[in-house]
């Protein structure tokens, strides 16, 4: 019998830029373009000069792959480890079962592709294998929204660990390695899985730095993953399999349903439909009643000053976990998870980007006062809805000032397909998203370029030169 594994291995090597259908090779350049623009925009970051400067202690300053705008270079290793830690530096990257997986699978692919000069199809086909085996993973085990008894519930152990699997696989399949080969990277990956600590990380606060999962730290594992196995490493092809003690076991998921992890795989893409963007660098829970927020602002011309109270309705598996709902900010990353706080900032009409984690910003005076006038419901439609279509987010958000109540509600979030065309996020919008996002940091010349080359990437003979003419307006020498 053919193990899990050799499956997902010989998908990842009959899978080629030809095979791929239009909307696939879309998503996939369009997630490649969001990434790196969210890495541009976070240079400036803490965690994102920690990362950069952890990348250099791993691989040195003189390798074949680049780290992301700055100018400097890396092993591959070196430049995964800080490329992934800038990608997700400003949580506002994108999201797709199980949670985020970009600042993971990407990494080791971009840094590969550059070093073994790919071509644009090619890193296209690996991150089509990443994204549809992570999404795959996320949908058959536990995941972080889920509802048990008519009510909504959040697993003890769960995280985004599983995301290995595709990142191993694309920086394998980018290695030029066989299908024997990749299965045995497959299966040194899940023995060296970082565990599922996202369970801790929602009921503790304030919330850890490293987040639901350092994206550093797995994308180097699945690099080491995709070289051992190269190498001639024996991974152990039954962990997939082995239902007591193998995989699903130690990594600690209650739900396993294996079948969903290959049935259709090659044919049916599940993943591109599940991707969403997110406009905020703010939890992707907040997004609708953010889309509200900023919309009854606008509208209605709402100074600060004048709003007296702010009432939001959400997720009822969010609203009461500490990780979202604690109010001691010390850091800037902080505000990346305080929901109250985001909603004090959108209020005061800064337009999302990396100046919603300044710490001019963050600590405002007035943007920490109107926090406090932020107060946090239980949607009463919220689990119905989300057990109907996944992708959904019934909010509403309660504005009070001028003597007068201005209300809101939404279903989905912008950033996702949904039965409401408004609600996905064009390529315009995600170009905008990029300029936006990366004002001053590097020339609009620059900028346009990047999204005109990302957008295209199809086209490209040699990833590398991409990955080096993404610098900065003032590049670090």
């Amino acid at each position: 019998m053919t193990s899990l594994i050799e499956q997902l291995a010989a998908f990842a090597t009959q899978t080629s830029y030809s095979s791929l259908p239009p909307q696939v090779v879309a998503e996939c350049k369009r997630d490649i373009l969001d990434a790196i623009g969210c890495a541009l925009a976070a240079k400036d970051q803490p965690k994102a000069k920690q990362g950069i400067a952890c990348g250099a202690s791993i691989g040195g300053t003189d390798g074949p792959a680049s780290v992301i705008g700055t100018g400097r270079r890396s092993s591959i290793f070196g430049a995964a480890f800080a490329n992934g830690e800038m990608i997700n530096t400003l949580d506002a990257d994108s999201v797709m079962p199980p949670g985020h997986v970009s600042p993971y699978v990407l990494p080791g692919a971009l840094a590969v592709a550059e070093s073994r000069g790919r071509s644009g199809q090619d890193l296209i086909a690996a991150v089509a294998v990443s994204h549809e085996m992570s999404v795959r993973f996320g949908l058959i085990m536990d995941q972080t929204r889920d509802h048990q008894d008519g009510k909504a519930t959040t697993a003890p152990v769960l995280g985004y660990s599983a995301a290995i699997f595709g990142a191993t696989a694309s920086a394998a399949k980018l290695h030029g390695q066989q299908a024997s080969e990749i299965a045995n990277s497959l299966g040194i990956a899940a023995a060296i899985s970082p565990v599922n600590a996202h369970g801790a990380w929602l009921r503790h606060s304030p919330p850890s730095t490293i987040k639901y999962l350092m994206a550093g730290a797995l994308a180097q594992s699945a690099l080491t993953a995709a070289e051992m196995g190269g190498l001639g490493h024996r991974g152990d092809l039954q962990l997939l399999n082995d239902v007591e003690f193998g995989y699903p076991r130690f990594i600690g998921t209650r739900r396993w349903q294996s079948e969903g992890l290959v049935q259709g795989l090659g044919s049916d893409w599940m993943f591109p439909s599940r991707l969403l963007f997110k406009p905020y660098p703010h939890c992707r829970v907040m997004h609708a009643p953010l889309d509200i927020l900023i919309d009854l602002v606008q509208r209605h011309d709402i100074k600060v000053d004048e709003i007296e109270s702010i009432t939001s309705w959400g997720e009822a598996w969010a609203y009461v976990l500490p990780s979202f709902t604690f109010r001691d900010i010390h850091m800037v990353q902080d505000a990346q998870f305080n929901f109250a706080h985001g909603l004090a900032v959108a209020a005061h009409r800064i337009a999302p980007g990396p100046r919603w984690q300044d710490p001019q910003v963050v600590f405002d005076p007035s943007v920490m006062a109107l926090r406090e006038k932020v107060r946090l419901e239980i949607h009463p439609d919220a689990v119905g809805a989300m057990a109907h279509n996944a992708s959904s987010r019934p909010s509403r958000v309660t504005i009070r000032a001028r003597g007068q109540e201005f209300v809101g509600e939404r279903q989905f979030p912008k950033g996702t397909p949904s039965p409401d065309p408004a609600t996905y996020m064009s390529d315009a919008e995600l170009a905008d998203k990029f300029r936006r996002f990366t004002e001053g940091l590097v020339t609009p010349a620059t900028a346009d370029r990047a999204i005109d080359t990302l957008l295209n990437l199809e086209k490209v003979p040699d990833f590398a030169a991409v990955m080096r003419s993404l610098v900065w307006a003032n590049p670090e020498k």
